[in-house]
């Protein structure tokens, strides 16, 4: 059985003094390849790193929306540069929109577009956060679509409603579900998870948050973990562990042209 975590930040340094043992488990659990996602485009040199010395390793490179005060007129072009830089490159994020956290609401909409023309322009999926904006969010990507039929990619760490599941399948976009599916009050990230189509899903830990039931209040999520996402995800759906890992793992191969 074969897992793929489709969003890890294992360079933040609570990994350092271990991650060869935590690399060690993530490969005793199944978990064949990992995509690392990118937090600001300073963070590009030691993703490489990692996916260098890890060959299941491929990454993306974007600015996160709760970073959007710091993007720039330039920073499109070192986006793209980067992306164009490294064949690891996969995606482009993680970018989108976070109105919970913060209200700068044009910058943050000035930088997802930015990074939704990258993306397009070099035919690369986009990991999309999206908390507390799914209107906007998806009225943006239903432009882009409108706009550049290639627009494609992930809404990772499913935090919504069924309905709003609904409107971004229906813009072909990927759900991704982390270990918040797994704890017990997340009732409509449950409910999510199983209407989702089958050719849609997706699983990631998004450590070193989020830990999953059982090992939630642990300080450190880690890849091994998404076992524990795939078996929540196999129990909400009545299917077996093995068919998730599989769909899962296909989709990801698909989405973000993993050749494995």
């Amino acid at each position: 059985m074969q897992l793929i975590d489709t969003h890890v930040h294992i360079n933040f340094d609570v990994f350092q003094p271990d991650l060869e043992a935590v690399r060690w488990r993530w490969q005793q659990a199944g978990v064949v390849h990992l995509v690392h996602s990118c937090v600001e485009p300073t963070e590009f040199s030691s993703i490489q790193t990692l996916a260098r010395r890890f060959p299941e390793v491929s990454f993306a490179v974007g600015l996160h929306p709760l970073d959007a005060e710091k993007w720039h007129h330039g920073m499109a072009w070192e986006i793209e540069l980067l992306a164009r830089s490294d064949a690891k490159v996969v995606a482009i994020g993680e970018t989108g929109l976070d109105f919970y956290k913060a209200d700068n609401y044009e910058q943050q909409i000035m930088a997802f577009e930015s990074q939704l023309a990258i993306a397009t322009a070099l035919d690369l999926p986009v990991i999309v956060h999206c908390r507390n904006a799914a209107v906007q969010t998806r009225q943006l990507l239903q432009k882009w679509k409108n706009l550049k039929e290639n627009l494609r990619g992930v809404m990772h760490c499913w935090g919504g409603t069924p309905e709003e599941v609904q409107g971004f399948v229906d813009l072909d976009f990927y759900i991704s579900f982390s270990g918040t599916v797994t704890f017990k009050n997340a009732k409509s990230i449950q409910e999510s998870a199983m209407v989702v189509r089958s050719d849609r899903l997706l699983i990631e830990t998004d450590c070193p948050f989020l830990a999953p039931v059982p090992k939630r209040g642990q300080k450190r999520n880690e890849p091994a973990y998404v076992r524990y996402v795939a078996e929540q995800l196999a129990r909400l759906r009545g299917e077996s562990i093995e068919a998730i890992a599989a769909v899962t793992t296909e989709n990801a191969r698909q989405l973000f042209g993993l050749a494995l």
